[in-house]
């Protein structure tokens, strides 16, 4: 027999707890980037960028959750700290892609080194396969699909009742 899961109004919940990690894996990421002039949140733009995870300000805004607006402000500040580009296409003209600079490259390194210290901090006391159970758990949450009422797509207005 499974063993119900914690209340939502519990203070020993899924929820809380993922929120928590995350807030602390933020603050842990503005302490660190903020000698190179960024911010948590730059620094999650300019890795997906620098790892080529996403190179659209559309894929970076379903990846991370930004509405187009703010998205367009953060590459708006980032592009005028010389540290990214926006280039056309050559193979669709209308499709924008983001690069990192000559100054965005030579943080690369910087970028990944700060990823890593504040994983292996926060990870210390998990074994090999502690890590490994939590990305797979991790991974299938981030692909559950979406509840019932999610019809429209990643990035769009929910419709207006």
């Amino acid at each position: 027999m499974t063993k119900p899961l914690p209340s939502f109004t519990s203070p020993e919940n899924v929820g809380r707890y993922l929120s928590d990690a995350s807030g602390r894996l933020t603050e842990a990421l503005d302490r660190r980037a903020r000698p190179l002039g960024i911010t948590a949140a730059q620094w999650r733009v300019l890795i997906r960028i620098c790892l080529n995870l996403e190179t659209t300000a559309a894929d970076l805004c379903r990846s991370l959750s930004y509405d187009s607006g703010s998205m367009t402000r953060m590459i708006d500040r980032l592009e005028g700290q010389g540290l990214i580009r926006r280039e056309r296409s050559e193979e669709d003209r209308r499709v924008v892609r983001l690069a990192l600079t000559e100054a965005g490259e030579a943080l690369r390194p910087r970028l990944q080194e700060i990823g890593r210290e504040i994983l292996e901090h926060f990870l210390r006391d998990f074994t090999p396969d502690d890590v490994m159970l939590l990305m797979g758990l991790l991974q299938r949450l981030a692909n559950a699909p979406p509840l019932p009422d999610e019809r429209h797509g990643a990035g769009d207005s929910p419709p207006h009742p």
